[in-house]
């Protein structure tokens, strides 16, 4: 069965006219239920993460800065939500959400956290909405279970997962693949283990073309054992923030390549959900409700 995280506490209010889509992660899930690609059941409910494995990934010093609520104001202005104990608490559930996808994922051969994503939070800072980087944590979650030896980070974000570059910088047991637009945000951007950065514009044959090239001599070169997806919908050319021209097809199509090499090599794969900030919200909706009928229809 296709388990997803999901929780209430994902939807957390913000300020009128916030710039980032909180109520897709009360819309997607009644999309995807309304249509029949899921059912109550492929719904589990994560709790929040236990200190210990925040602290395995990111600085102690943070942690327990961001936890009081005692980071500076710049600090929470490079996030970009206003701070709060319930923010702090959303944070670590959909932390706890990848690590258990993860999980099923090893079960079920996929698995996905409505949420996550979170690819700016660095060791010691949160940036571009990211406090902690789930990805991070549940990838260093299974290795310190002895649950995957060798991991894959296929980042399809329109933005550089910077943080979690610069968090695995000399860790040779997660390979980091950012494809990403050049001109966009971060201004400063990490190394990952391999980037691809595109020019502005950049449409469905050009993306779509550097993907087949580079996915599949990945797997041959690493043989991962285990791939968390950061599979973002801000690639579509209706982003407000993107800067790159994929249709939502074209969309699609990128993450049918993703799961079906997944599946056809025989690797877990857990899928969190990224960016996404088109003007339309059904837009949002429709990209990243794409990815679950994708991986029903691979995997199940």
């Amino acid at each position: 069965m296709l388990k997803i995280a999901w929780s209430e506490i994902y939807a957390h209010p913000l300020p009128k006219n916030h710039r980032f889509p909180m109520e897709k992660y009360n819309l997607l899930p009644e999309q995807l239920l309304y249509e029949g690609t899921i059912t109550q059941e492929n719904f589990f409910a994560p709790v929040p993460l236990e200190e210990p494995y925040i602290t395995n990934t990111h600085a102690a010093e943070y942690w327990y800065r961001l936890k009081n609520q005692e980071l500076t104001k710049s600090e929470i202005r490079k996030t970009g939500f206003p701070m709060s104990e319930q923010l702090v608490q959303r944070e670590i559930t959909i932390m706890q959400g990848t690590v258990q996808a993860a999980l099923f994922a090893l079960k079920f051969g996929v698995a996905f956290n409505i949420a996550g994503g979170t690819h700016h939070a660095f060791t010691n800072r949160g940036e571009g909405f990211c406090l902690l980087n789930d990805i991070a944590i549940a990838a260093n979650y299974l290795r310190e279970k002895k649950l995957a030896k060798q991991i894959l980070v296929v980042d399809l974000d329109v933005h550089q997962g910077n943080g979690t570059a610069q968090i695995f910088r000399h860790d040779p047991g997660v390979f980091t693949f950012s494809m990403h637009g050049a001109k966009n945000y971060p201004m400063h951007k990490e190394k990952s283990d391999m980037d691809i950065a595109l020019p502005d514009g950049a449409d469905d044959t050009t993306y779509l073309q550097k993907l087949r090239e580079a996915l599949p001599r990945l797997l041959n070169e690493i043989t991962p054992d285990f791939i968390f997806f950061q599979s973002g919908v801000d690639v579509l050319a209706s982003d407000k923030l993107g800067r790159l021209g994929l249709t939502i097809d074209g969309c699609r199509k990128r993450d049918q390549i993703v799961l079906e090499l997944c599946y056809q090599n025989n690797i877990p794969v857990a899928l969190s959900m990224g960016g996404g900030y088109s003007e339309k919200i059904a837009h949002i909706i429709e990209a990243h409700a794409n990815t679950y009928r994708l991986a029903q229809k691979i995997f199940f």
